[in-house]
């Protein structure tokens, strides 16, 4: 499937007839989708369902045994560089640099990501701002609460300010006001977000 151009027309993404496998076990059979733009979507199911498996396929992290994954015209599979340019993807188990302060995690990631040097402060400043950790932009992470360790692992995700953004397992570890932070969070991501 070729590529087509990210003009903000059409779905966001589209996942078609994907199939995967795991030895002697079929995880994904023949799951299609589509993911409009501005929309806050779920998976939601019982674990061994496929969830992580899926967002795998669509992160260009697993390559699966049929089917395509379009992701704002780019076909994942095809061109999983350009693809990560234009997502954000948190796995559940994500790590953070313990010894380094808030800021200089969001410049490693930053930098990884092709932020050129003129942009990269200001791109620090507003996924701090956007997940309410610019307090704590000299505080190392190891120091964090889960929620604020939550918070900075997003605000990686986010810095290059993709279209699309997945998170395997946002709530994970939170207390029940946390969760409903982290909704609040999710709101005011869509609505920053450019398309």
């Amino acid at each position: 499937m070729s590529d087509i151009a990210h003009d903000a027309v059409g779905p966001l993404v589209t996942v078609e007839n994907l199939v995967f496998d795991y030895p002697g076990r079929r995880a994904l059979a023949d799951v299609s989708l589509t993911i409009e733009r501005g929309t806050i979507t779920a998976l939601v199911g019982p674990n061994g369902a496929g969830k992580t498996t899926l967002l795998n396929c669509i992160a260009a992290l697993a390559l699966p045994a049929a089917g395509h994954v379009i992701v704002d015209g780019i076909d994942v599979h095809a061109a999983p560089r350009r693809a990560h340019q234009r997502m954000g993807y948190l796995a559940d188990f994500f790590g953070l640099y313990r010894e380094l302060t808030v800021r200089r995690c969001l410049d490693y990631r930053a930098r990884a990501l092709g932020i050129d040097s003129t942009h990269r402060a200001a791109a620090i400043e507003r996924a701090a701002a956007r997940m309410g950790i610019v307090d704590r932009l000299n505080d190392r992470a190891g120091t964090l609460s889960r929620g604020l360790r939550q918070r900075l692992a997003i605000a990686q995700t986010i810095i290059h300010e993709p279209p699309f953004v997945m998170l395997d397992e946002p709530a994970s570890g939170l207390d029940p006001a946390a969760r409903v932070s982290l909704s609040a969070v999710f709101r005011e991501l869509r609505d920053a977000m450019p398309a």
